[in-house]
């Protein structure tokens, strides 16, 4: 494995899926197929990938195919952005990309967040180690030369498994 791998990938033991994007088109596709599975409700999905590689991009694509409107922006600087579908799921979008000190985690209130039912998205979540349950579905996103995205997709929990056969990758 290459040694630029993050250590959820390392440490997995199911085998990855790797999705190749080809323009934003396809991004959109695969979040209105994720957004399909009743999975999805209370999943948690962590998100890796280096600044600019499509992370906050895939949100809102994923928002959008939930039913979410309006303005959706990066929680950068507010670290987590609540929303609500339509249908009343409560999503939550983190970006731990400033994350410090693991205490923030406990400071901020987010151990209850993420015990409560509803869609969690993390970005950055190797910055929140040891504070974050398993991802469900860790979705790697790497840019590419030709502005074309490599997604490494791996399921670390059951319901992470039946995201995946459930939009048959």
């Amino acid at each position: 494995m290459a040694d630029d791998h993050l250590p959820i990938v390392e440490i997995s033991t199911n085998a990855g899926r790797t999705l190749h994007w080809r323009s934003e088109d396809d991004t959109a596709a695969f979040a209105r197929a994720l957004a399909a599975s009743p999975a999805l409700r209370d999943a948690f999905i962590a998100l890796h990938g280096d600044l600019g590689a499509g992370k906050t991009t895939f949100v809102r694509h994923l928002l959008r195919a939930l039913g979410v409107e309006g303005r959706i922006k990066s929680p950068t600087y507010a670290v987590v952005e609540p929303h609500e579908a339509p249908d009343g799921l409560a999503i939550f979008h983190f970006d731990f990309y400033r994350f410090n000190d693991p205490r923030e985690w406990d400071d901020a209130g987010f151990r209850d967040i993420f015990a409560g039912p509803g869609l969690k998205l993390a970005e950055w979540p190797e910055n929140a180690a040891g504070r974050t349950p398993i991802a469900d579905l860790a979705i790697k996103i790497e840019a590419m030369t030709d502005d074309t995205r490599s997604v490494t997709l791996l399921a670390n929990t059951p319901r992470g498994s039946d995201l995946l056969a459930r939009i048959g990758v």
